[in-house]
């Protein structure tokens, strides 16, 4: 039988995020989506707890033969993840691994440029800080993000996601302080099963978002 899903879209899934972090409301608390669509996850979450909202741009790096299959991730500022499994499985030559870390960290600066435009970064040391996606499957580009956050030394460092692999979570526990997940089925195939409402998120959709105070 095939199983229901557990969210209606994604700012279903954040609100329900929300009150699973509700103990941080109001505590100056930076919120950061994983562009795109860990945005409107994010913002529900802001929301909720009546916090800053911006974004931490991570983008995958495919494998030789399929793209859609994570050897890893990167952040605009060049932080990397590498699954060493993966690549192994592929036999990624150095050549390959630098050419795809390449175009794809340009692709997470433009992004990144674009999102933020005119506003400075924001404020992250010694702040709570809360990355949210909308889910986990191989966890890399929450790693890639949390490594990268990690470095401007928050005080505390929250991964948080609607639904996720038993696989990520086992990883993310290692690279944050907390990590906060509403669901881990063990059936997990992919995180658009669990969305009613699994739309694509687009570019103009996330500058929507962080143009929406979420701190009155």
């Amino acid at each position: 039988m095939r199983r229901a899903p557990t969210f209606d879209d994604r700012r279903d899934a954040g609100s329900q995020l929300a009150r699973a972090l509700d103990r941080w409301r109001g505590r100056n608390v930076l919120v950061l989506g994983i562009p795109r669509g860990g945005v409107p996850v994010a913002a529900a979450v802001a929301r909720g707890l009546e916090a800053e909202l911006d974004v931490v741009v991570a983008r995958k790096l495919g494998s030789p033969l399929s793209p859609e299959l994570a050897m890893g991730a990167v952040t605009a500022d060049g932080e990397r993840y590498l699954n060493t499994d993966i690549m192994a499985m592929f036999d990624v030559s150095d050549t390959f691994l630098a050419d795809e870390t390449r175009v794809q960290r340009l692709d997470a600066e433009r992004r990144e440029a674009r999102f933020r435009g005119d506003r400075p970064p924001p404020a992250i040391a010694g702040r709570t800080v809360v990355v949210v996606d909308d889910g986990l499957a191989t966890g890399a580009t929450m790693i890639a993000a949390v490594r990268s956050v990690r470095r401007r030394r928050p005080g505390y460092l929250v991964v948080a996601a609607p639904v996720a692999s038993s696989t990520a979570m086992a990883i993310l526990r290692a690279e944050a302080d907390e990590v906060v997940c509403l669901s881990v089925p063990e059936d997990f195939g992919a995180v658009g099963q669990f969305y009613k409402d699994f739309r694509q998120v687009e570019d103009e959709d996330v500058l929507r978002l962080l143009a929406t105070p979420s701190v009155s």
